[in-house]
């Protein structure tokens, strides 16, 4: 294959996957490609699936070595492109999807001309990547006033994910990084994505990550949520390992619906926004905070249900108290998927891939 065909069959191998890498007329998708993989380790991609296969399975596709695999494996670990782990027989690899993968995992490495190549991308396939449900993300409200009579379910309660785990860590954000390097850096703060594990200590060794005890990650979550940034995790119930911090200015997500007006980028929550009138200043505090422009200001605060996500900043910022979540009539909340591989059934389903 010449060196442009190899790309191309990358980029259709990932566009294979649920989450998809959807392509560009101008062909922008190649060069951010070329930019993250040499042409071998592109070639050598193909053989690499989205779940995972032991490295000799893996060395017998791709005709070469298990040395030769091992250390293709090691130098695309080390880009943020593959991931590893321990099965029962040995080490296994899968390739990361584009989102969320291999994109998020650029935090490390972003530089200005991958922000830049990024940008290029994501303005021209974000219609495509992001318009296909289930979403990647769902908003879950977090230290939020709810209404007394709410029953919260653990899967809608972030401080509950959060103290479910056993090891947390802090690491910028990705997305608004990327926005800095190109200049349009926000106000918002940037080291508050927290990952979680199962595993106690997990964090402990990895440099580029802070690890944190469970009360420093909730003051984290706090601090980001003072600030008016929207909590999201991953579209499901189970296997939850990390909490973003979202901004409409920063978060290719998000960025969705301010830039390309996609309406259901993310799954909202099972909550919307509710005024008391009597308590109500209509000081405008809920509307300049709000990230989804579904609150105006008359005689009181006014909210648009439909584009109101659930997310709780509004009433976070409320000097008065004015401003709660109410649940959502039943027939108005979509189910989550239960697990990553409903999810991903899902996602194939509603993409017709096999």
């Amino acid at each position: 294959m010449t060196n442009k065909e190899t790309y191309q069959a990358l980029a259709n191998h990932l566009d294979s996957f649920p989450q998809g890498f959807p392509a560009t007329k101008s062909g922008k998708e190649l060069a951010l490609l070329a930019y993250l993989f040499t042409e071998e380790e592109a070639r050598f991609a193909l053989y690499l699936k989205l779940d995972f296969k032991s490295l000799p399975d893996i060395a017998l596709r791709a005709g070469v070595s298990t040395a030769a695999c091992q250390d293709f494996i090691k130098k695309l670990v080390n880009k943020g492109l593959v991931n590893v782990r321990y099965g029962p027989g040995g080490t296994e690899a899968s390739l990361q999807p584009f989102i969320v993968g291999f994109y998020e995992s650029q935090v490390f490495r972003m530089d200005e001309t991958l922000a830049q190549l990024v940008e290029d991308y994501f303005h021209e396939a974000m219609p495509d990547l992001l318009s296909v449900q289930p979403q990647f993300h769902r908003i879950i409200p977090v230290n939020a006033r709810i209404n007394s009579d709410v029953e919260i379910l653990p899967e809608e309660d972030v401080t509950y994910l959060l103290s479910s785990k056993k090891a947390w860590a802090v690491l910028d954000c990705v997305c608004r990084k990327q926005q800095a390097l190109l200049g349009k850096a926000c106000d918002h703060p940037l080291r508050v994505c927290l990952a979680m594990s199962d595993t106690p200590g997990v964090f402990n060794h990895i440099a580029e990550m802070e690890a944190l005890d469970l009360q420093t990650a909730l003051r984290v979550l706090d601090m980001a949520a003072k600030s008016g940034l929207v909590h999201t995790v991953s579209n499901r119930i189970n296997d939850i390992t990390y909490v973003c911090s979202c901004c409409t200015c920063g978060c290719g997500l998000l960025r969705g619906i301010a830039e390309a007006h996609i309406a259901n980028v993310v799954a909202r929550s099972a909550y919307y926004a509710v005024v008391d009138e009597r308590l109500c200043t209509a000081c405008g505090n809920c509307a300049l905070m709000c990230q989804f422009d579904a609150i105006t200001i008359k005689r009181t605060a006014i909210i648009d249900t439909v584009s109101c996500t659930g997310c709780g900043v509004c009433t976070r910022i409320c000097p008065e108290g004015a401003i709660k979540l109410a649940r959502r009539p039943e027939k108005e909340i979509k189910p989550i998927p239960e697990s990553a591989d409903d999810w991903l059934n899902e996602r194939r389903k509603a993409r017709h891939l096999k």
